[in-house]
């Protein structure tokens, strides 16, 4: 089922405290500034935050009319309670007690209680799209139990649309090959410094109609500021990277553009792509994204990325005036 997202999203890692504390203040007014800014798909997960990022999303859009926003939450993960880690801190990446453990879970049992779960957290009767997370080691588990379990949930009206989220893209595209999928959630990898999405995965969704949510348009921040950051995929970026970021950033300075703004430009200009996410920590990094998102970016500048060998030459960019 086609559903409509805004084509800028707000993704809810931070909400879950992505690597520094946020207020629930702070989080419902980072919610509220996405709203102002037109924003109307959210997305979230129980892995954000050991379910902080759910319970948050959930609170700050009860102030807002169910029918007019767009959610999507994950599966895979099971969180359990851990009575043990509620003294130590999240080892993966959030900062949160670890009062719950994450377990690995992509039978049919497992996917309808994280669903369940999740929708306890976030405050609703169902959620709109449906991913499964992160699978790359569980591929016969989730082509077994996951996809049938959200194939069932869609035939039944539970969920509007389901599909896939990852890091990767050979697999997604093996689902999209194997699976009535609806959408997937990309992450990193159709950006200015990395194009293997081009390879295969692209092509397929556009011939099978598969909408593709791009998110991590910056790699995790050595896109994110005009002068290229250091780290690329939450690890330090290698030098070579971050030479060839400050060339791209160079010919998008002749051309009057940011190089975050064109990071946010390239996904959104490709025919496949209906919407792209970006995590913010706090109202103002919702309204400079906005901001940057709105602002157009000439087609000459990709044509000049191409020629300075910076973006590949098989680049697909959407047709002036197509939605």
């Amino acid at each position: 089922m086609k559903i409509p997202l805004s084509p800028l999203g707000l993704g809810c890692a931070q909400l879950g405290n992505l690597y520094h504390a946020i207020t629930d203040e702070t989080a419902e007014a980072t919610v509220r500034q996405a709203w102002d800014e037109g924003i109307r798909y959210f997305d979230t997960a129980p892995h954000y935050g050991l379910g902080l990022s759910e319970r948050r999303l959930g609170a700050a859009l009860s102030a807002y009319p169910r029918a007019d926003f767009v959610v999507s939450t994950k599966v895979g993960r099971v969180l359990e309670p851990d009575p043990d880690g509620a003294s130590r801190t999240d080892s993966q990446g959030f900062v949160v007690p670890a009062a719950y453990k994450r377990r690995w879970d992509f039978s049919r049992d497992g996917i309808l209680r994280s669903l369940e779960d999740s929708l306890e957290r976030l405050g609703l009767d169902r959620v709109d799209v449906v991913y499964v997370h992160d699978p790359d080691e569980h591929f016969e588990d989730t082509v077994d139990g996951a996809f049938p379990a959200l194939l069932e949930l869609r035939e039944q009206g539970v969920v509007d649309a389901i599909g896939a989220g990852m890091n990767q893209a050979p697999m997604l595209a093996e689902f999209v090959r194997r699976f009535d999928l609806d959408v997937i959630l990309l992450a990193g990898r159709y950006t200015l410094l990395d194009q293997p999405a081009l390879d295969d995965l692209l092509p397929l969704c556009a011939e099978r109609g598969v909408d593709v949510v791009a998110g991590g348009a910056f790699n995790a921040g050595i896109l994110a500021t005009a002068t290229p950051g250091t780290m690329y995929d939450y690890a330090e970026a290698p030098t070579e990277l971050v030479e060839r970021a400050q060339r791209i950033a160079e010919v998008c300075a002749r051309h009057g553009v940011e190089l975050p703004q064109a990071a946010l430009a390239l996904p959104a200009a490709h025919p496949s792509v209906v919407s792209v996410v970006v995590g913010a920590h706090d109202p103002g990094q919702v309204r400079l994204n906005a901001e940057r998102f709105r602002r157009p970016v000439p087609r000459e500048l990709w044509t000049d990325l191409i020629r300075a060998g910076l973006l590949r030459e098989d680049t697909v960019l959407r047709e002036e005036g197509q939605s």
